[in-house]
């Protein structure tokens, strides 16, 4: 049996209420009737990056298409067998009844928003249930909300709306999209159930399966990516080496450099392949390298499609190198966490096990109050960049504060 939820990890208040809600979406479909608050046309999943809200709701949408009942360790049958097409296909994002919205820059246009909206009125074609679902729901910009509340107002038969948002508050969603949403809040996974994860999924040794969970944070994809990526250990190595590197303002602003740069540079190759599929197969289509009658005419077209898929690209480029810094700052604030448990004595685990005698080291020299700022200065350097301030303005102020301590 594979079980659907069987990859959300260390969520069982928020498997019980998704598996409860497919048996009444499925008993609606028999035309049974179900008890008020079983099932609702909307859904907001919440949590921290890492959490699984993704994972959560593409495990609801396949649940939703499933065709073949299943006993679960919960002892009832229900849908979400995760071998059935419908499962299948809604698992691997080619199902014609579930459409998935994932931003590929820092936000999502309103003109996006719409097609979706007309997506919604439309029948399943399978009979069941069109499900929409929109990641990172909190780039929606103010025009994409507006359209979209519309269609969750009044919505179509059949049509189910799934949103993921770091929390339910108004900076994330707003307000009146909320208060038409069933929230399922989800935590960050203990490093126990990720370990036991990536050696049951990933075939990953016990002992590196649990360094790379405690040092990912309980993000399961950092923690996999960790394991299995040299390049990505060094890279967290680098970030970990600032706080002995910063001997002077000359070089504060050398470390700064340095951690955008190779923010960059992974961006850069994340996004390297994708960019370059996407072009050869717009070319493609437009007719690009055609001769003959017409061939100037379409090649003036290609030109003007060819500037708006780089802007997308751009677009895209920029939200992977904030997220690439993002994770460099969230192991340098892991770091700086480390420093306050070994001055304090704490008996809590350190978050970077390979790099605990730096940190008692700095526990040695450093006040507890000087540390904190410097925690509060890595914190800041998160809060300023999601607020746009350049990256680098914000990370190299940082830089001097982490110093000056």
């Amino acid at each position: 049996m594979n079980d659907v939820f069987a990859q959300l990890v260390g969520q069982p208040e928020a498997v019980r209420t998704l598996r409860a809600a497919s048996r009444a979406a499925a008993a609606v479909l028999r035309g049974e009737a179900v008890g008020a608050g079983a099932m609702t046309h909307a859904w907001l999943f919440t949590g921290p990056p890492g959490s699984g809200r993704s994972v959560a709701a593409r495990a609801f949408a396949a649940a939703l298409q499933c065709t073949t009942p299943t006993e679960f360790p919960d002892g009832e049958a229900g849908p979400g067998c995760g071998v059935c097409n419908g499962c299948h296909t809604a698992l691997g994002g080619t199902h014609p009844d579930v459409r998935l919205v994932v931003p590929d820059g820092l936000s999502i246009p309103v003109a996006q928003m719409r097609d979706l909206v007309l997506r919604s009125a439309t029948t399943p074609a399978n009979g069941r249930w069109q499900v929409l679902l929109i990641e990172d729901a909190d780039r929606l910009t103010e025009a994409a909300g507006n359209a979209l509340l519309k269609a969750v107002e009044e919505p179509p038969d059949r049509t189910i709306f799934l949103l993921c948002a770091p929390s339910d508050h108004p900076d994330d969603i707003s307000v009146t999209i909320r208060s038409r949403c069933r929230v399922v809040p989800l935590r960050q996974p203990g490093a126990e159930a990720v370990s036991a994860l990536l050696v049951e999924r990933d075939g990953i040794d016990p002992a590196t399966a649990a360094w790379v969970a405690v040092a990912a944070q309980g993000h399961v994809g950092r923690a996999r990516r960790l394991a299995g990526d040299r390049e990505a250990r060094e890279r967290r190595a680098a970030v970990l080496a600032v706080p002995r590197q910063l001997t002077g303002v000359g070089a504060c602003f050398d470390a700064a450099a340095a951690l955008i740069e190779a923010a960059e540079a992974e961006a850069a190759a994340a996004v390297a392949e994708a960019d370059a599929a996407e072009r050869a197969a717009l070319e493609t289509a437009l007719g690009a390298g055609g001769t003959g009658k017409g061939a100037a005419g379409a090649a003036r077209g290609i030109a003007g499609q060819l500037k708006d898929l780089e802007k997308r690209q751009k677009s895209r480029a920029t939200r992977a190198q904030r997220d690439a810094l993002d994770r460099a700052l969230l192991d340098l604030a892991g770091f700086y966490r480390d420093v306050l448990n070994a001055r304090w004595g704490s008996a809590v685990a350190p978050v970077h096990a390979d790099t605990a005698p730096l940190a008692e080291a700095a526990a040695q020299r450093w006040t507890a109050e000087s540390t904190l700022r410097r925690l509060e200065a890595v914190l800041a350097c998160r809060t300023a960049i999601d607020a746009n301030v350049k990256p680098r303005i914000a990370v190299e102020a940082m830089m001097l504060e982490l110093w000056q301590g």
